[in-house]
């Protein structure tokens, strides 16, 4: 027996048993091979150390090594598989050390009691584990007891201590302090001066103000290398001393964090701990004239230090300054104006020293300390201070922090404390990515992300669930070191070095694009399974399955490079033999055959292609659907200036999804797991596959998340290679299959073939143009490398023919020689320009100022001028370019900057002339892409060639329906974003669409008796509670006001979610007779609901404007009257004046109000999301609030009797605005309905230049004028844009934005012949009137109302599906509809429909929205059937578990 053992740390366990078995076992062991080879004869043999022990173990059963029983062999094996994939994780590592900890508390040995393969394994494992090392060394092992015993016991031991000495892992965080060899690819660090072994205190002080992302990581691990490096202390502070960004949650979250960065601070405290000491040492600083108290405006004290101007209280006594202090730590009012300044020199070149405040007012409750104190500390002050109570030695901060140094060492010099020294080392700052908190907040409060743990955010849980392991984070910011030096990285630095930790272990498997599927047909081979290893050069990863058979699928794009008699490789197969292909008109191959040559070993110059079998009846063959998602940057430019508002630069789709077919072995992924897919890269499965559902019949699809590698390709940004320069990038220029390597030998002479017909030749030159432009658009996709490398290696192909057949390389602007090739004149390589045709004076004078005007504008633009100025100059540009078409009739090519459009087509002769240049110009464009600094949407066909600017809507309805409302709403003027999350400003532009809404409900219900109150804002506690105790289900998310100024009040008092409570104690005193029966109030208000999901303007906010009725009823047939007469005027405000159809219905017992016997609604259906959304409500209360609150009336029969009045509740929201825009609203921005618009006409003045004689701009503008008097006079809501500073087009964008019905163009020819054109906005139609016929607008305006009710009714109608099948209702589900199915109407059978039939939503509304199943929306009044009949003809419940049988039909659907 010949055991060959490798060097490295794998043959470690290995080395422990050839010993242990020594006096046993006769073993010829050798330790000087490249890998681990144990052999027993000539036919068997071992090489992985996991077999290799195992099998000696088993050789010797007498020592028990394998165990004393199956059961101890099966404990062994798992422990065997614990210590490569638990303990070698640094991922794992802590929980895996801990889990070890417990388990050997009680126990001298893993398994047994006697030493096994168990000890061996995990021992090993520890010896050779730098963190275990990192632990021992820092003494950090002392919270694993039980596991330090068990691993100083062994290595106590002879054997081991000597294999010990032969495998040593030296942790890197120690190198530096004991001057051994560093880590490779470790950085630079700094020596911190002073620095004394065991004596270096340092801490890291992050705000939990949101999670942790990669910067506070490397100032942690930065922190940590010192810490452990001089075995010092590691403080962990929380800086705590803003009360209003504090949060639990992210306190949580940031310690969860450090320990997943197997970070261990020795102490943890809070900057509030020393609140007390930091306010007596600024007291201190007032009393020693180093401080004084400020009560100037901010905005003036900003403008009075950049002027370096001393404040008006700068010189105030000690004793006003302690006067006015007093008044601060109180919170009054005069306080709460107040700050405290240091005073230090306003005249300081230093911004910071300018007399920064250190104190300020805020009466705001704090996480931990609660009301004590009103005034707080900032960060500049409180730093320096408790750094030097805690006694930390050497504070770490960034480089930014630098001008603030000078203030750090200048309070500690004022004080008289210990000075901490200070280390700065660089910021850590990414292309494309933001690190401020504050904008980071912005994403996830505006729902552009999934939340901080987004993977396209830059925090460690976002880029850990993204693939990235904490192992390559450490990594990567070691080799940073502590350097000062500032710049800019690119984000495939931090990937490479992921790279390095997951590839050796990752398995491999394979998945193939769904799109465009080719079969392979390979008649003779058998179906069968065998046995492969995940991973080429990794045995200890396992084995996987791998199914044959006749059948299998390839992908287009590979299809694309095989021909008939080629010899392909099947990866993980063998060779084949194409013997026919099947292409379609198109010349795509569309399936093919082949047979098998796996005889043929010869692998070296073959076409390697990933496949998948298609194997039929075997349950475990089975291929599934996979998900692969790409991720890109949140912001378009790579780095921002401070003038730069990043709300300008976000990007859109940073989401692409890719449907694919995967191996069955995915199956097995767990979410977290990480694998590559062969030829597509290294991904993450953030949702395991789910087998077919009983319920609906659907298999729940793998999502994987692609993993960058650290190579441009797989970056997000453009590349710089181009398919006409294959040689610049290696990766695509592979051939599949084939290792490319660079030749420094001279290529032989290639002689040219002979002439070959220009009819052979040109078909082949427009496929290889065609193919450059596939390629192109590939890449500006960002699609998927197979796809990408697929189509370039089919260009080389294509390009390479094309040298056989010419003896030339390719070149766009030259022709091969032809037979019938005749010698032609020399053709200049630039063609001349052509001459001017002739103009007037005029326009030559108009043409000369563009040109200046366009030099003006591209000298601002070099200059770096302000963005006002640049637009200035632009508009400028433009208003000339419009005057001089307005004269010419023809648009300028070239002037100006070259806005024109240039010509299509020239003569034969100029086009055939001018290609060189601009195929040299064009190839000039593809190497070197220009990044946009703004970010455009990206046009469609009918738009091709138009500018695209900022000004309208960036995305279009269908592609993204969340951002499209969120930029419409705002562009279109309806609202404005506010600081309190979840509140609106409603603009005036909305606010008038509410006013009309209320002008009209009002007036109906005053018309049934309805009188309007209004009761107060605030609700006490008890009326709250008294209301919640007795109505089952009742939770109102209410915001309470707990103090007033500095008093806290002697109990809380609500803000109204509702009005129930506040007006039904009024009724009851109000209501004493069936005389004061009905009593009918109704009140326009706001109420305040504080709902923590995702706030959406109108649709869902904290904060909304609604009216509420609420009425009492002598009887319950007059009250029930009442609630479907508000419902029919609830539908007749959405029908009627919005345009948007309703369905009207009862809702379940489940979604129906808390506290009523029945609710009734209006449900509205969104068509671009597939949502219904609930329009408004109508309740029927029964007796439920009367007996509640003793609202009672003498019975008139009996006056000695009291009865219980029956009430109503209904109400209708804001939320109108927000489904008019949703249902109306297109890719050009809001769509008013006639009776709702603020402007019903806008009438706009064309044509009018500087050319234009003054009585003729008059007469024109005077027109205008007369129109809006007559408009008016007919009734219209009229309004004229006389603004000089924008253009007719500008304009017209501005109005269609906004959503005006009618546009009226009025220009001087139409002024000659007394005419207007009227443009619709609901369909873009112009229509041209007489200035006689202005009347016809009304009749317009009212087609138009019609016109825009008939589309969304249209829609409706044909989204709302019936079907009795549980797998046809969640199809339906998918496509976007709302079902009416049959319905038991039981809620534990309403939980499961909508449980049972959520799944991944990313089609449905925008990408990456949450899952979400059908859940009732109503039962509408207009059944299918009758009840009778459902009950005749037996119908069930649609839900398949259920089989009770159904009560009605029920409308079904996703919901807002």
């Amino acid at each position: 027996m010949k055991l060959t053992l490798s060097q490295d740390n794998q043959s470690i366990s290995c080395h422990l048993i050839s010993g242990l078995v020594g006096g046993k076992l006769k073993i010829d062991v050798t330790g000087d091979g490249t890998s681990i080879n144990l052999q027993v004869n000539n036919n068997v043999s071992f090489s992985t150390p996991a077999s290799v022990c195992r099998y000696i173990a088993r050789c010797v059963p007498e020592l028990h090594l394998y165990g004393a029983n199956p059961v101890e062999a099966t404990e062994i094996d798992h422990w065997i598989q614990y210590s490569s994939q638990r303990i070698a994780c640094a991922t794992d590592f802590s929980k895996a050390v801990s889990y070890l900890d417990k388990c050997l508390s009680l126990k001298s040995f893993i398994v047994g009691h006697s030493l096994t393969l168990a000890d061996v394994f995990i021992w090993s494992a520890l010896h050779v584990s730098t963190d275990w090392q990192g632990c021992v060394v820092n003494e950090n092992c002392k919270s694993y007891q039980n596991l330090c015993r068990f691993y100083s016991y062994l290595s106590s031991q002879p054997h081991f201590d000597t294999v010990a000495k032969m495998f040593t892992a030296t942790p890197s965080s120690s190198s530096a302090a004991s001057g051994q060899t560093k880590q490779r690819d470790a950085g630079k660090f700094a020596e911190l001066p002073g620095a004394e072994m065991g004596k270096v205190v340092v801490r890291f002080p992050p705000e939990a103000s949101g999670y942790l992302h990669v910067g506070h990581a490397k100032a942690a691990l930065l922190n940590q290398y010192y810490q452990q490096s001089f075995n010092g202390t590691l403080i962990m502070r929380f800086d705590d001393t803003n009360p209003a960004k504090e949060n639990s949650e992210f306190e949580k979250v940031i310690l969860e964090d450090l320990e997943l960065l197997n970070i261990h601070p020795d102490k943890f405290t809070y900057t509030s701990d020393h609140f007390d000491r930091l306010l007596e040492l600024a007291e201190l600083m007032v009393r020693n004239g180093d401080a004084y108290v400020d009560d100037t405006a901010p905005e003036l004290m900003k403008e009075e230090r950049d002027q370096r101007k001393a404040s008006a209280n700068r010189d105030n006594s000690v004793d006003k300054n302690l006067s006015m202090w007093a008044e601060m730590k109180a919170g009054s009012v005069l306080g709460q104006k107040c700050c405290m300044r240091a005073k230090v020199d306003m005249s300081s070149d230093n911004g910071c020293m300018r007399d920064p405040a250190v104190y300020r007012c805020k009466d705001e409750p704090h996480i931990r300390t609660g009301a004590k104190y009103k005034v707080y500390p900032t960060y500049d002050f409180a730093c320096p201070i408790v750094d030097s109570l805690e006694g930390v030695t050497h504070a770490l901060r960034t480089t930014e922090y630098a001008d603030r140094d000078e203030q750090y060492y200048w309070i500690v010099d004022k004080l008289g404390i210990r000075k901490p020294f200070i280390y700065s080392y660089s910021r850590l700052n990414l292309q494309y990515t933001l690190m401020s908190k504050r904008k980071l907040t912005w994403f996830v409060n505006n729902n552009y992300v999934e939340g901080w743990h987004d993977p396209r955010f830059p925090t460690v849980r976002g880029m850990i669930r993204r693939g990235l392991t904490v192992e390559g984070l450490k990594s990567f910011i070691i080799a940073q070191g502590s350097s000062k030096a500032v710049n800019l990285m690119e984000w495939d630095k931090i990937w490479a070095f992921n790279k390095k930790v997951i590839d050796p272990t990752v398995p491999r498997y394979t998945a193939l694009d769904r799109e465009g599927l080719v079969p392979l047909h390979i008649p003779g081979a058998p179906v069968e399974s065998k046995q492969i290893a995940k991973h080429p050069k990794n045995a200890d990863v396992g084995m996987k399955t791998v199914w044959y058979g006749p059948k299998v699928f390839i992908e287009k794009t590979d299809a694309e490079l095989i021909s008939v008699n080629d010899t392909v490789t099947l990866v993980n197969w063998g060779n084949i033999i194409i013997t026919k292909l099947d292409k379609d008109a198109s010349g795509a191959v569309v399936s093919a055959e082949a047979k098998l040559n796996l005889e043929n070993t010869n692998f070296k110059n073959t076409v390697k292609l990933t496949w998948l079998a298609e194997v039929e009846n075997v349950d475990d063959a089975s291929n599934i659907p996979a998900l692969a998602v790409q991720f890109g940057y949140l912001i378009t430019k790579p780095s921002l200036t401070k003038e730069e508002n990043f709300v300008d630069f976000i990007s859109t789709n940073t989401r692409i999804e890719t449907k694919m077919l995967g191996d069955v072995m995915l199956k097995s992924l767990k979410k977290g797991d990480t694998i590559q897919i062969q030829r597509k890269g290294y991904y993450i499965c953030d949702e395991p596959y789910e087998p077919h559902s009983r319920y609906t019949g659907c298999e729940s699809p793998i999502i994987l998340f692609f993993i960058p590698d650290g190579s441009q390709r797989n970056m997000t940004t453009e590349t710089k290679e181009t398919p006409e320069n294959p040689s610049k990038n290696k990766e695509t220029s592979k051939k599949p299959g084939k290792q490319v390597k660079p030749s420094t030998e001279k290529p032989p002479a290639v002689d040219k073939p002979a002439a070959v017909d220009a009819g052979e030749i040109e078909p082949l030159v427009a496929k290889i143009t065609e193919q450059g432009d596939v390629v192109r658009q590939l890449k500006t996709q960002k699609a998927e490398k197979g796809a990408i490398d697929g189509a370039v290696q089919l260009l080389i192909e294509l390009k390479e023919k094309y040298k056989t057949m010419t003896g030339e390389t390719y070149k766009p602007p030259q022709q091969p020689k032809t037979k019938t090739e005749k010698k032609t004149a020399a053709v200049p390589a630039t063609p001349p320009a052509p001459a001017d045709k002739t103009i007037s004076p005029e326009a030559q004078q108009i043409k000369t100022k563009i040109d200046e005007q366009g030099t003006k504008v591209r000298e601002l633009k070099t200059a770096g001028a302000s963005k006002a100025d640049v637009d200035v100059a632009v508009k400028t540009l433009l208003d000339l370019k419009t005057e001089y078409k307005t004269l010419t009739g023809e648009d300028l090519t070239g002037a100006g900057g070259g806005g024109g459009k240039k010509k299509k087509k020239d003569t034969a002769a100029a086009a055939a002339s001018s290609a060189p240049a601009k195929e040299t110009k064009a190839k000039a464009k593809e190497q070197k892409p220009k990044q946009s600094s703004k970010q455009e949407v990206q046009p469609s066909k009918q738009d091709a060639g138009k500018k695209v600017t900022r000004l309208g809507l960036e995305v279009r309805k269908d592609d993204n329906f969340s951002l499209w409302y969120t930029q419409m709403i705002t562009k279109a003027e309806l609202v404005e974003y506010y600081d309190v999350s979840g509140c609106y400003i409603l603009r005036p532009w909305s606010y008038s669409i509410w006013e009309k809404i209320q002008r009209y409900f009002d007036d109906e219900i005053k018309k049934l008796g309805v009188e309007n109150v209004y009761f107060p804002l605030f609700v006490s506690q008890a009326a709250l509670e008294r209301e919640k105790s007795h109505i089952a289900d009742f939770a109102p998310e209410v915001a309470w006001v707990t103090r007033s100024g500095d008093t806290d009040l002697p109990e809380p008092i609500a803000i109204r979610p509702t009005s129930e409570t506040v007006m039904y104690p009024a009724y009851a005193r109000w209501i004493k007779s069936h005389r004061d029966l009905p009593m009918l109030l109704n009140q326009w208000n706001n109420v305040v609901r504080w709902e923590f999901k995702h706030p959406q303007p109108f649709i869902r906010t904290r904060e909304f404007l609604w009216q509420e009725g609420h009425t009492a009823h002598a009887t319950a047939e007059e009250a029930i009257t009442e609630v479907y007469t508000i419902l029919d005027l609830y539908a007749s405000v959405y029908e009627y004046l919005l345009a948007i159809p309703v369905i009207k219905g009862r809702k379940t017992e489940k979604e129906k109000f808390a506290g009523g016997d029945f609710t009734t609604t209006t449900e509205i259906y969104i068509k671009s999301s597939g949502r219904g959304v609930q329009g408004a409500t109508s309740h029927f209360l029964g007796q439920n609030f009367s007996k509640m609150f003793e609202i009672v009336y003498e019975d008139p029969d009996n006056p000695s009797k009291h009865l219980y009045v029956y009430q109503n509740s209904w109400g209708l929201t804001t939320r109108t605005i927000g489904v008019m825009c949703m249902v109306h609203g297109d890719d050009q921005g809001l769509v008013l309905p006639p009776r709702v618009a603020a402007v019903q006409v806008i009438v706009i003045p064309c044509g009018i230049t500087a050319a234009m004689g003054a009585e003729e701009r008059e007469a024109l503008i005077k027109k205008c004028d007369e129109y809006v008097v007559k408009f008016r006079q007919l009734g219209l809501r009229v309004r004229a844009d006389f603004r000089d500073n924008y253009s007719p087009g500008w304009k017209f964008n501005h109005w269609e934005l906004k959503g005006v019905p009618i546009r009226v163009e009025l220009g001087p020819r139409d002024l000659k012949q007394n005419q207007f054109v009227a443009v619709r906005r609901d369909n873009n139609e112009k229509v041209i009137m007489k200035d006689n016929d202005m009347s016809n607008l009304t009749g317009l305006l009212d087609r138009i109302q019609t016109a825009m009710f008939d589309s969304a009714k249209k829609d409706s109608d044909e989204h709302v599906k019936q079907t009795d099948d549980w797998s046809e209702f969640c199809q339906l589900l998918e496509e976007k509809n709302l079902i009416m199915a049959p319905f038991c109407m039981d809620i534990p059978c309403e939980d499961n429909i909508k449980k049972d039939s959520a799944r991944d939503e990313a089609g449905v509304v925008e990408a990456g929205g949450a899952s979400m199943g059908a859940k009732s929306l109503c039962i509408p009044f207009e059944q299918p059937i009758t009840t009778d009949e459902i009950r005749a003809k037996g119908v069930k419940c649609v839900h398949p578990g259920c089989g009770k049988p159904a009560v009605n039909y029920t409308l079904f659907g996703r919901s807002y």
